[in-house]
This record gives structure tokens, sequence and C-alpha cells, in this order.
């Protein structure tokens, strides 16, 4: 008896080194980004990772009396290697937070891991609508395609655009940008001349381009995820289309803000809509752009940035709110309703999604000081995701 009762004891004080020995670890705070840093989504994570270390390098490396430590790894924008990179950093590196995801099936990768591991997961970057919905444990920085393909729908319907030739990549944000655009397009009463959906990776614009001229339209709508919209544009120019006075509106990915300036002078007039542009008219904005080239040799940001640097503050706040505690509930009901302002203006998490409320700008590409930017002209203001929206 006595035997079994130190036994007991000698497995409580072994419980209770451990519990010291983990809360002694959990002084560091660990954010684990997965992101693409190679292949075509590159640029994404390029953007992403400098955001969240701008963020650090402005607002300190301790929240709550806790050191951050900021974990990076590549997983090239594909699934399997995410979900690897995910169970790694959660088991291995016991890591707080998993953050980033450049596409969607990266994301949903990771959703059963969140979930069972408990641990929050800040979509930085990837942008169809059911993400959230796969895992209690997401919260979303970035945007949904639907909130910014309604929007445009609306305005090529005001404008004089009638008949359009839908240009997508062939995966989930693909089909999400699709179907936003075309219902509402149609519900105003344009006319969808032809679908068009191309492989995601490594694609050859060039023959998809033809079809869509043949068509004669007055616009073509484009989704192609960061990264591919200056070759997109070259393709619409070498095949006449923009002489042929074929208009491109669609999301902001086209028109994306770092790559934009080697578009060249074809892309002018280009309207998008978008919840972030270089040229966001505030103070927050014009301090973040000047930051951010300052700190990474006159790079600008573009959404997926903004996307990063926001994902940070989330973070942080989170961190505050819960006085330093990681437990993943109480992080994530945290986040739920909280609101600030970002440089790329007033956002808001949704208390019921977990997904971003924000402004959408509708935006012309236009040249200033000889450069070229996504030029604002109309805002709709705190544009929650119009496919959750519907389901109520």
């Amino acid at each position: 008896m006595w035997k079994h009762a130190t036994s007991k004891v000698l497995a409580a004080i072994a419980v209770g080194a451990l519990t010291i020995g983990a809360a002694h670890a959990q002084s560091t705070v660990k954010i684990g980004f997965i992101l693409p840093m190679t292949g075509q989504q590159q640029s994404t994570g390029k953007q992403i990772s400098a955001a969240a270390r701008l963020y650090m390098a402005q607002n300190g490396d301790t929240v709550a009396g806790k050191k951050i430590e900021l974990i990076v790894k590549d997983d090239g924008a594909v699934p399997d290697n995410t979900k690897r990179l995910a169970q790694e950093l959660i088991v291995n590196d016991k890591v707080s937070f998993i953050a980033g995801f450049g596409v969607t099936p990266a994301a949903l990768s990771v959703a059963p891991l969140a979930t069972e591991a408990k641990v929050p997961a800040i979509v930085t970057a990837a942008g169809t609508s059911i993400i959230t919905e796969r895992s209690p444990y997401f919260a979303r920085t970035s945007f949904t395609l639907p909130q910014s393909s309604v929007i445009i729908a609306d305005w090529a319907a005001q404008n004089g655009i009638k008949k359009v030739v839908t240009m997508v990549s062939d995966y989930a944000p693909g089909v999400d940008a699709e179907k936003a655009f075309v219902d509402r397009f149609k519900e105003k009463g344009g006319q969808i001349v032809e679908a068009i959906r191309f492989p995601l990776a490594n694609p050859d614009f060039a023959p998809f381009l033809q079809r869509a001229g043949d068509q004669k339209p007055d616009a073509v709508f484009v989704f192609v995820p960061s990264g591919q919209g200056a070759v997109f544009v070259k393709q619409f120019v070498e095949r006449g289309l923009d002489k042929a006075g074929v208009r491109i509106i669609g999301p902001g990915d086209v028109t994306d803000d770092d790559l934009l300036n080697g578009m060249g002078d074809a892309v002018i007039g280009t309207v998008t809509a978008h919840m972030y542009s270089t040229d966001h008219d505030s103070a927050k904005n014009k301090a973040f752009v000047e930051a951010f080239k300052k700190a990474n040799n006159g790079l600008r940001p573009n959404f997926m940035a903004v996307g990063g640097y926001d994902g940070m503050h989330l973070i942080y706040e989170a961190l505050k709110k819960t006085k330093g505690d990681t437990n993943g509930d109480k992080l994530i009901a945290a986040m739920k309703g909280m609101k600030w302002e970002s440089p790329r203006g007033p956002i808001q998490i949704d208390a019921d999604t977990r997904d971003i409320i924000q402004n959408i700008y509708i935006r012309k590409v236009e040249k200033k000081n000889g450069e070229l930017y996504n030029v604002e002209f109309a805002t709709f203001e705190a544009v929650k995701d119009p496919v959750k929206a519907a389901k109520k």
C-alpha cells in the first residue's frame, strides 16, 4: 500500500515537473507562418513574411509578458507540404498559432489539424468563402473573392458593360469568383457569352484569350492568383484584345500592386474591385507603405502584405486580451468582433463567421509620377462575405 502511495506521489511530482516545464516553455509564444516562398505564388510568401516582420519591428517582440518568435516555413503552395509543415509546427515546435496559407487548398489541408490541436489558424492570403467553415479555429485577415466579385459585377452593369467572358483559374477561389460575378451580373441584366477556366499551375493564357476575343465581348472578367496577373496582361496585349476595345475587369489580384509597373501602359484603365491599394489615401497607409519599402529595398506592399500585417495585429491583440494565455479557445474568442484601423481602412473580424468585414474599393489603373497605381474612386463600406450573408 505504502509502495502504491509512493508511486502516486512520484507520478504527481513528475506531472508537476512537466507542468512547470510547459509553463516555462510558454514564456515564448511561437507563430508558425506557412507560405509559398518558392514557386508560382512566391510573391505572396515574400509579401506576407516581410509584412509580419515589419509588424514585429514596429511593435516589439514581447506581448503580455511573452516573447514572440516567428517561424516561417516554405510550402511552395503544395497542400501536402502545408499539412506536413503544420503538423511539425504544432507537434515539434509547439506553436500557439499557425498562419499564412497562400492558396485555398493549402488552408483547407490544415483544418483538421487546427481543430484537433485547438490551435488558431490565421488566414492571411487564401480567399475562398468556405475556409472559415472548415474549422472553428480559422480566422481570416485577407478577403473572400465574392466580396470583390459581386461589387465589380454591380459596377460593370452600371457602366455600359453588357457582354462578358469570364476567365478564371480552375480551383476553388476561381470558381468562387466566377459564380459570385456571374450570378450578380446576370441579375443586373448582363450576358455571359462564355465561361473559361484554365489550369492553376503554369497556365498558357494565349489560346484561352483567343477564344475570349472571338466572342467580341465588352470585357473579360478575370481571376488569377496573386503573381500571375503580369503574364495574363502581357498575353492579353499580344493577342490584341486591348486594341479591339475589350476591357479587363475583376477582383484586384490581376493588377497586383507589386507587379503592376511591369505590366506596361496597356493595363491603364483596367478597373478592379479590391480591399487594398498601395495608393490608398490614408495617413496609416502612407506610413505603412513608406516603412515597408524602406525595409524591403523599395518593394511595394500589395494586398497580401496587408493581410499578413493585419494577421500579426490580430495575434498581438488577442494575446493582450487573454493576458498572454495561449489557450486556443480563449484566443479565438478574443478575436471575434475585434475591429481596428488597418492600412486598408477600417476592418473587423465577424463575430459569427470569423471572416473579415472590410471596405471594398473600385479602382482604375492610372499613371502617377511615372508609375502605375490602382487609384481608388469609389468605396463600398463594411462588406461582409456575400456567400455567408446569403446563407443567413
